[in-house]
Formats: structure tokens, sequence, C-alpha cells
């Protein structure tokens, strides 16, 4: 079994598409309970972008300062799902949880590897209904063959999977609404393509 990471650790998320590395940023530690994992990524933390051709292009963010550009964010994930919970506050304010579509992460030696399956869900703080958001962008995607037949349905599933944790009100990330970053936590520095596997 792989060593556990440990609270307050830099490590490497990296968005892997054709293979390579397509995104990648440091976040820090929260929480490491083996199937679970849960990191911060700071406001201002520095993004880099892969280079040379991609099968969907260049990374949408390439074109913004490359610098993670809201309020911090917590990414919290279980191993075997494809999705990640992310909690958003503005300033101490918690609005809501961003429910990101993904490959289930798989972790390496300097942190972990996805990739940003499109769909999206925004389940607002406040208990008004959730909305769907990018479901043109996902069924364009599948449309062109940018996901395969399998990465569709793995969404569809995984969708389907936290609208019943929904519908049984049972989400089980709820325990993260009330968390802050500790206040000597600083932003991490850049990490470079190819330098983390």
């Amino acid at each position: 079994m792989q060593a556990r990471f440990t609270p307050g650790q830099v490590i490497a998320r990296r968005e892997m598409l054709d293979g390579r590395e397509w995104l990648l940023y440091p976040v820090r530690v929260v929480a490491d309970e083996g199937d679970l994992l849960v990191v911060y990524l700071a406001e201002g933390t520095p993004l880099t972008f892969g280079t040379g051709d991609f099968r969907w292009g260049p990374h949408p963010w390439s074109e913004i300062d490359p610098f993670w550009q809201s309020d911090g964010v917590l990414q919290i994930q279980r191993s075997a799902a494809a999705y990640a919970v992310w909690p958003r506050w503005k300033g101490s304010a918690f609005e809501g949880w961003y429910v990101n579509f993904q490959h289930p992460m798989r972790r390496t030696a300097h942190g972990f590897d996805t990739l940003d399956l499109e769909l999206d869900l925004w389940i607002p703080g406040d208990g008004s209904p959730y909305r769907w958001k990018d479901v043109a962008e996902f069924h364009e995607l599948e449309r062109s063959g940018g996901l395969s037949v399998s990465e569709a349905a793995q969404v569809r599933q995984a969708a389907a999977e936290v609208t019943d944790l929904l519908a049984q009100g049972t989400p089980w990330w709820e325990k993260w609404r009330d968390w802050r970053p500790p206040r000597d936590w600083t932003v991490p520095g850049p990490i470079e393509p190819s330098t983390v596997c």
C-alpha cells in the first residue's frame, strides 16, 4: 500500500490528457485517510499548463493569468469515485458545493492524477435546488469523440450516484462545510511539467 500524505504537505494535482500533463498545480494536504484525500487549493496558486498538441486543444484556463483566481477551495475525493466535491466560500460565507466529475484519482509518489470530464453540478448552500453546469460542453465532447463511450458512461453513473445521495439526504461530504484553512498556510510555488510522477 502506498504511504499516505501528511497534513500540511504540498503535493501535485495533475490533469492528464493524452498521457501528458495538461494542467498541474500544487495543493496542500488537509487529510489523507487512504480511500479519502482532501486537499486545499489556495487563492493565487500558480497554474502550469502542458505544451504541444492535445486532442482537446490548449487548456481553457491558459488564456488567463496563470494563477487560481477564486477564493481558496477544498477538493474532497474518494479513491474510486469519478467525482470530487469542492466546498466554496466567499470570504467567510459558505456558498455551496461544486461537484466536479472527473477520472478517479490515481495516486503518484508526488500527488495524484485525474482529468476533469467537463460536467459539473452546483449545490447551493442555502438548500435551494441543485443545477447542472457545462451540460452542452459535455455533450459536445461526447459527440465529437473527445470522450470515449466508457468515459461518458462513467460520468453519467457518477452523476446518478451524487443525485441519489442528495435525494436520500446523505451527502458524505457535509462534514467539511465549516472547514477553514490555517492562517499560517502560504501559497505554494509553481510546479514545472514532467518534474513529478
